[in-house]
Parts: C-alpha cells; structure tokens; sequence
C-alpha cells in the first residue's frame, strides 16, 4: 500500500484480492491522504472493504450514458458507438450494474444472431459494453468485475472484399442522388471511411498542399490524406459553393451531420435501380485498396493511406497483385551471369569425368 501524488491530489494504491485497486483520496493533505490509507487498511482487515458494492445502486443506463458523455464522444467512431448503446439498452433495459451477469450478456449475443446480425456487429456491441465495465471498475469504483471479459467473443469473417468494377461504376453512379455521388467519388478516390467522411471539416482540408487530414479516425489517431486531381476537383467544386453556416464539407440540406441511415437507405434505391446487390458503402474503401494494388501500389503505401494499424488488414488485397510475385522473383536475376557461370563450372567437369 502506498500514497501517490497526480497533480494536487493523494491516491491511493494498494492490492485487493489479487487486483490492483487506485483511489482517489479527494485531498491535497498528505497527513489527511495517510489517515484515509490507514482507514482503509482496517477496513481490509476487518473483511469491511467494499462491503456495500455500488454496482447494487448503479444502473446499466448510467453505466453507457456516463460511457458516452465522457468517452466516446472523444473518438472518432462516436456515432458508431451511439448505435451500440441504443442497441444495449434496447435489450437490456436499466438494471443495477450487479445484475448484468456473463449469462445475460450470452442470451443477448443469441438474441442478436437471431435477428440476423453478423458477428463483427455482435463484437463491436460488446466491445463497447467492455470498455464502459472497464472504466467502471478501474477508474470510476462502481463496480469489482467486468462480465464481459467472461463473455468469448465471436469468430469473424473478415475475407469479404467486395469491390465495384468498372462497369459497376457506370451502372451505379447515374442512378445516385447528386449528394450521394460527391460521396461515393470521395471515397473511392481518398479510402476514407463513412464516418470520417461525415466528420470532416474545412479546418482539415488543405487545397494549397491537396491533403485532408482525418482528426479522429476509428483507431484514435489522427491521418493525412494526399488528395489526387479528381478528389481535389470535388473539394474546390464543393468550397466553392459552401455555406458559411457550417463547416462541414459534406453536409446535409439541413447543413448538419448526415445520417448513416439515410446514406444507406439512397444507396439502397440506387442499387436497385442498377441492378445490384452485395454491395455497402464501406466497399467503396475496399475499391480504393484493390484498384491501388492492382496499378502497382505497395501494400505499405496502402496501409499508410487507410490507416491500418495493423499490416494484416492490408493482407487482404494481396491476391490483386499478382505481379508482386513476378517483382520477387525477378530480383534474383540480378547477378544472373555470376551464377550462370557457377552452373557451367558444375556441369564441365561431368562432361570431362565422361570422357575420360
């Protein structure tokens, strides 16, 4: 046990029941800090120590609501996390925090195979339920236990790339409201994501240096984005005629967000109007990748400008460049008569021990 010292005020830190437990003493007196220490460890020793659990007064509701207000709206994926939360308490209603046990939380995965969600949707759902436990038991004391951790998550199937052709392309877009189109070129020329989209501002585009840069991308870091001629057209084309009431780059006729639910919704009708199907908005970000690593891109450069954290994700779109195999192979040449020479010094000698 011991007294540590963040900015004017005393924590504590000490071991209980095996876990690390930080708290906060709400004092800059030392002496007054130490005297709470000191009350606390007799309350361990008296078996007293979290006797009266605050999970049993806590609601589920004030769980994802303090959740969102204090950290999800710091991120990037901030509607999508919203989404989430709708979905949670939809099910779960407003118990106390005690009662959200590893049961309950295996009958709503069920629930939500049931009603036809796939299981990335099913993951980031308790994702979000995860992080909210977490910073309940570690940072604001409402509870001892994370459920979700004794929750497996489910197997996903991330191989899906599906990616619009070119011909697609020319079916697709005349059939798009003008705003949808501005919003499908945009990203198949930068591979930004829906959210990152709706999210920028005119304070992260750069016209003179042909960037934009992305302030909250979906792994929290921020991303700049080169612009190539026909997305650099769009954005002047769109600042020239922009309203000064907002500042986002992509607004709605209302001159706020856009709705994700109505994006997909126009998609939809437009789909059909095409005549094609298996097809999201996000695999307009997949059109960007493949047609990159068809023209030759390496797959550093397409991570760099997606924004993968990880190379795995990139791996996916290895199989459209097939001429990477050919470039790996074809750097052996180099030095080619060194080891042909090498091959013909071995086979003289053959010759020679035949002859004899």
């Amino acid at each position: 046990m011991g007294l540590v010292k963040r900015g004017a005020t005393w924590w504590m830190s000490f071991m209980y029941q095996g876990r690390q437990v930080r708290r906060s003493t709400e004092t800059a007196d030392k002496r007054l800090a130490e005297a709470i220490l000191g009350k606390i460890k007799v309350q361990i020793v008296e078996g007293r120590f979290f006797e009266k659990p605050t999970e049993q007064h806590r609601t589920f509701t004030e769980l994802l609501d303090r959740y969102i207000n204090e950290h999800a709206a710091r991120r990037g994926n901030y509607y999508r996390e919203m989404t989430s939360v709708r979905t949670l308490k939809a099910f779960f209603g407003n118990p106390t925090l005690d009662h959200v046990s590893p049961k309950r939380i295996v009958a709503y995965k069920n629930q939500r195979y049931a009603d036809g969600v796939k299981p990335a949707t099913i993951n980031r759902e308790l994702a979000t339920l995860k992080k909210a436990f977490n910073l309940a038991r570690r940072e604001w004391e409402w509870c001892t236990d994370n459920p979700v951790c004794r929750v497996s998550m489910e197997r996903e199937n991330n191989t899906r790339v599906r990616w619009l052709t070119g011909e697609e392309e020319m079916r697709l877009f005349p059939m798009a409201a003008p705003w949808l189109q501005d919003l499908m070129l945009f990203a198949i020329h930068t591979g930004m994501r829906m959210g990152e989209i709706l999210g920028l501002t005119w304070a992260g585009v750069d016209l003179f240096r042909r960037t934009v840069m992305v302030f909250k991308s979906k792994n929290g870091e921020r991303r700049t984005i080169p612009l190539n001629q026909t997305a650099l057209e769009l954005l002047k084309h769109k600042y020239g005629s922009r309203s000064v009431e907002t500042e986002l780059v992509f607004p709605s006729e209302a001159l706020t967000r856009l709705n994700a639910s109505n994006i997909s919704r126009s998609l939809h009708l437009a789909l059909k109007k095409a005549r094609m199907t298996d097809f999201h908005f996000h695999d307009l970000r997949h059109t960007c990748a493949t047609r990159m690593v068809q023209a030759g891109v390496d797959l550093y450069k397409v991570q760099r400008l997606l924004g993968h954290k990880s190379p795995i994700m990139t791996q996916r779109y290895a199989h459209h460049y097939p001429e990477s195999l050919r470039d790996g192979i074809e750097v052996l040449d180099v030095g080619r008569g060194v080891s042909t020479n090498l091959a013909q010094l071995r086979v003289v000698p053959q010759a020679e021990s035949a002859s004899c």
